[in-house]
């Protein structure tokens, strides 16, 4: 199983659909830090659907609080950080079960201090126009749709998906 986290997600319709996706996914969700929304929020929930109490989740404080998580039995994976300050593209690491694919809020991205200790694994979304000229103002694609990339390519790469099913 693979696991996502988002670190102080921002937008209720984005994280709502990211756990629609895990439930779907069967991908564990990690909600980190302060969130931008209460998790009872109706927009949340509109967004995620019956889909939420489906869904396998957790709540963490602090990003410390997730690492100790993973590095204790039950979560046991890597940190893959998906950012857009790295140039390595999110298809050049080989995924693992219980690697948790972890993203940052939609106005920040993540923190400095967490990239720098999972720099080896931090991994970016290519976005080839992005520097012409319809481009130049995009920063990043949208949280929920980022989440799915990655998530589908780990679990591309784990569970062996070469074609249409």
């Amino acid at each position: 199983m693979l696991q996502v986290a988002l670190v102080e997600p921002e937008i209720p319709p984005n994280t709502g659909n990211v756990g629609r996706l895990c439930a779907a996914t069967g991908a564990r969700l990690h909600l980190v830090g302060r969130l931008g929304f209460q998790v009872d929020d109706k927009t949340l929930r509109r967004a995620g659907m019956d889909y939420w109490r489906h869904l396998d989740w957790r709540r963490h404080a602090a990003f410390t609080d997730l690492e100790d998580y993973l590095a204790g039995n039950d979560g046991g994976g890597r940190v893959i950080c998906f950012t857009t300050k790295s140039t390595r593209p999110y298809t050049a690491i080989r995924y693992q079960p219980g690697d948790c694919l972890v993203f940052g809020s939609e106005g920040r991205g993540l923190a400095p201090e967490i990239l720098a200790r999972h720099q080896p694994l931090a991994v970016t979304l290519p976005m080839p126009g992005k520097d012409g000229p319809a481009g130049q103002d995009v920063r990043s694609i949208n949280l929920a749709t980022a989440v799915a990339v990655g998530l589908y390519e780990g679990l591309r790469q784990i569970q062996g998906w070469e074609g249409p099913a």
